[in-house]
């Protein structure tokens, strides 16, 4: 398993929070979502999962990746 962390603007609430863990989910990785801090730690199998997947599954879901 990989784990990133990335910058997302756009997020100002729960259901932000919730859009994006989401979306990772669905895509096939797993995501924690710091709201405070603009940040979304994704952990994914890279074997399985890229991270170019796990960015536009979030940017879909009306967010900026950064």
């Amino acid at each position: 398993m990989k784990t990133e962390t990335l910058q997302v603007k756009g997020m100002s609430c729960g259901h932000c929070v919730n859009s994006v863990e989401s979306a990772v989910k669905e895509a096939g990785g797993a995501a924690k979502v710091d709201l405070s801090a603009g940040k979304v730690t994704v952990e994914y199998d890279e074997a399985k999962l890229s991270l170019q997947s796990i960015k536009e599954a979030i940017e879909e879901q009306g967010y900026d990746v950064v």
